[in-house]
């Protein structure tokens, strides 16, 4: 049993790369690999001033899917604010504004493992779903 749970869980791990690697490619980014499987691309750059753990952020946003579906955006649901670090967002967020300053823009494709796994969030976003973000930090503190 246990051996079958580790070969789909490499199966899912797998075909999940595929799929961000042939987004990546289709939309012609050049994004920063981390060893966590975390991506990112600045599009814009803000200040010189990198952001760090334990500020308080406000970013503008939208999360959906590598499929195109939108799940979340700060235009509906209002500006992101949390502290950094302190598990407030999913880890795979709480990561990727480390590689930011204040008012960068650009984009982060987190796998599921650093977003919301196996279950989703019970709300928007599905089980097992490698999330998409467009992220704008307008304030730190």
């Amino acid at each position: 049993m246990k051996t079958s749970m580790e070969k789909a869980n490499r199966y899912l791990v797998n075909e999940e790369e595929r799929e961000i690697e042939n987004y990546i490619r289709r939309h012609g980014l050049e994004m920063v690999s981390t060893g966590t499987g975390l991506r990112y691309q600045i599009l814009r750059k803000g200040s010189d001033e990198q952001l760090q753990q334990g500020q308080r952020i406000s970013m503008e946003y939208q999360v959906g899917s590598i499929a195109g579906d939108v799940f979340y955006s700060s235009k509906n649901d209002g500006v992101k604010e949390f502290v950094i670090g302190k598990g407030e967002v999913e880890s795979g967020l709480d990561e990727a504004v480390t590689h930011f300053h204040r008012g960068d823009y650009g984009m982060v494709i987190i796998p599921a493992h650093l977003g919301y796994g196996l279950h989703g969030d019970n709300d928007r976003i599905p089980e097992y779903t490698t999330l998409v973000y467009t992220i704008k930090i307008i304030e730190s503190q």
